[in-house]
């Protein structure tokens, strides 16, 4: 029996044992990638300086809106911006990395660069929220006007405006490429759009003599922040991780290996995801006395026919005789 290891150009061979993966998560299900390295590229590219753009541009207007008001929950909104436009950049030089080919030292390629990225930003996150928190409850032990209050608004309302047509440009990329930096940058962008409505109404509110509102919405959009930055840790610990990809993308790739017409059955299907790339390891049983280039025909084609599926898929195939006895399978 013997080991193929082959990627999407088809001039890799090597010969040893597959890894093993880690038990599936089945909760994420995850979409399948049909865009080639290059198209995923430049689609990330545009991403990140989207991103980096709005961030600074939103940036720019919160802190002249924090200045003449004095609100602490638009100090939240800007606070959380500044953390944006850091994460932004992490993303940025990240994706750059992670869409480097392999090289002699990293063969299987810089796509972790994706969720190592996506740490950095819950730690950014995380860090904003506490700071957010501490302030807020500062002022309401020592409270303080909102002046100008309709500055804010106006300033807190074209930034809704922003970060809903930039979230609406990312979910068009994360559809196409599937990319956790960002994924992760737009949940933050997200959580932008819930603070900012909520500073309106905090700013509202103090208007009206309620001045303890604009601390108060500043503490609870802290702890909205503080939920997403575990969220972002958390898929990102398990990408790290080598969570399996999901149990609709196994099925796909046993349904596609079970249509060739040689092929006796299929086991130990093992899969990951890094960056732009599914590592795929599968099991084919073959017929007992198959000589060896047929056996390499068969495993070749079967290869082709998820590559069809998965462009960007780096397979490993290993040929089994149909009469041994598959081991059993993981736990979980």
């Amino acid at each position: 029996m013997q080991w193929f290891s082959r990627m999407k150009s088809g001039t890799q061979v090597e010969c040893g044992p597959s890894i093993f993966e880690l038990e599936c998560n089945r909760m994420h299900p995850e979409p399948q990638m049909t865009i080639d390295r290059a198209q995923a590229g430049r689609l990330l590219r545009l991403a990140t300086y989207a991103s980096v753009a709005t961030a600074t541009m939103l940036i720019a207007g919160k802190l002249a809106a924090a200045l003449m008001t004095g609100s602490v929950s638009v100090l939240a909104s800007l606070v959380d911006s500044m953390m944006d436009v850091a994460a932004s950049i992490i993303n940025l030089l990240a994706v750059h990395y992670s869409l480097q080919p392999p090289d002699r030292d990293h063969r299987f390629g810089h796509g972790k660069a994706e969720p190592l990225a996506g740490l950095v930003q819950a730690a950014f996150i995380a860090g904003s929220a506490l700071f957010l928190i501490l302030h807020a409850v500062d002022r309401l032990l020592h409270p303080q006007s909102v002046n100008d209050a309709m500055v804010g608004v106006g300033v807190l309302l074209f930034a809704m405006v922003a970060t809903g047509a930039l979230l609406l440009f990312q979910r068009h990329i994360i559809r196409r490429t599937q990319s956790t930096a960002i994924r992760a940058d737009a949940l933050h962008y997200a959580t932008d759009l819930l603070t900012n409505g909520a500073t309106i109404v905090a700013l509202g509110l103090a208007v009206l003599g309620w001045p303890n509102a604009d601390p108060v919405f500043a503490i609870g959009i802290a702890f909205y922040i503080l939920y997403s930055a575990g969220h972002i840790g958390y898929e990102s610990i398990q990408l790290l991780m080598d969570r399996e990809l999901s149990p609709e993308v196994h099925d796909q790739i046993r349904h596609i290996v079970r249509d060739h017409p040689q092929v006796r059955g299929v086991h130990d299907v093992r899969t990951r995801r890094s960056g732009q790339t599914y590592f795929i390891q599968l099991h084919l049983m073959l017929d007992d006395f198959m000589p060896l280039v047929e056996a390499h025909r068969v495993a070749d084609e079967v290869e082709a026919s998820i590559l069809a599926v998965f462009p960007n898929a780096d397979v490993i195939i290993h040929e089994d005789p149909s009469t041994e006895t598959p081991p059993p399978p993981l736990p979980g």
